[in-house]
């Protein structure tokens, strides 16, 4: 009988001891939860900090472009383009050079990359340019000329500056830059070839073009010269 109370007080205390150690872990795992809880409350104002300071830091420029558009011209093109090249250029462009160029100066090196496209334009082939002698049409195109000389921006850049202590530079240093650089690839498309490469290329498209129209011979005259 004795025995019998004893195991009787024994499991009794077992589930007593088992149901507070139970209260105690979900005590323990709410404070826990609280803690994390109001912990990650009070790192959010912290990292939201952070952000703004970052934006005002390293803004992000905001670009609105005008909803009117003003159209000045338009006009009908006939331009055969038949080369086109790409070249690089690097340019320096500089003010305040002098014995106080540390003070004032500014110079920048701009490395550009363009592309030059040439062609001829066919809008300026007249009637008296064109006549069939014998069954042999005689062709007399315009001029080659170069229709595009511009920028690639996306590859073009600035790779140094260096400005004076006491000047916070030339606005339009880099404008100036960039129209040098136009002219100058310009010129380098020129000065390698690129108009005799466009007439070539153009009476080559012109000559299987009109054979094809059923002529049996075309024979293409040099422009007479401008004076």
């Amino acid at each position: 009988m004795k025995d019998s109370r004893f195991w009787l007080w024994f499991v009794l205390i077992l589930l007593l001891a088992g149901g507070a150690l139970a209260i105690l872990l979900w005590v323990a795992s709410s404070v826990i939860g609280t803690v994390q809880d109001t912990t990650s409350q009070a790192l959010q104002p912290v990292g939201s900090l952070g952000t703004q300071i970052a934006q005002v830091l390293n803004p992000t420029p905001t670009i609105l472009p005008d909803p009117v558009t003003i159209v000045h011209d338009m006009r009908s093109l006939s331009r055969l383009e038949t080369i086109q090249f790409s070249l690089e250029k690097v340019i320096t462009a500089e003010t305040g050079q002098g014995p106080l160029a540390s003070l004032f100066g500014d110079r920048l090196l701009f490395v550009a990359h363009g592309i030059v496209i040439a062609g001829v334009d066919l809008a300026k082939l007249n009637p008296e340019d064109l006549w069939v002698q014998n069954g042999v049409l005689y062709l007399r195109l315009p001029s080659p000329e170069i229709f595009i000389a511009t920028l690639d921006n996306d590859k073009s850049y600035v790779y140094d500056r260096d400005t004076g202590l006491l000047t916070k530079g030339n606005i339009n240093l880099e404008t100036d830059a960039r129209r040098a650089a136009e002219e100058e690839i310009n010129k380098a498309a020129v000065e390698d070839g690129i108009l005799n490469i466009a007439s070539q290329n153009a009476q080559n498209y012109l000559y299987r073009l009109l054979l094809d129209l059923g002529y049996h011979e075309v024979i293409f005259v040099q422009p007479t010269p401008q004076s």
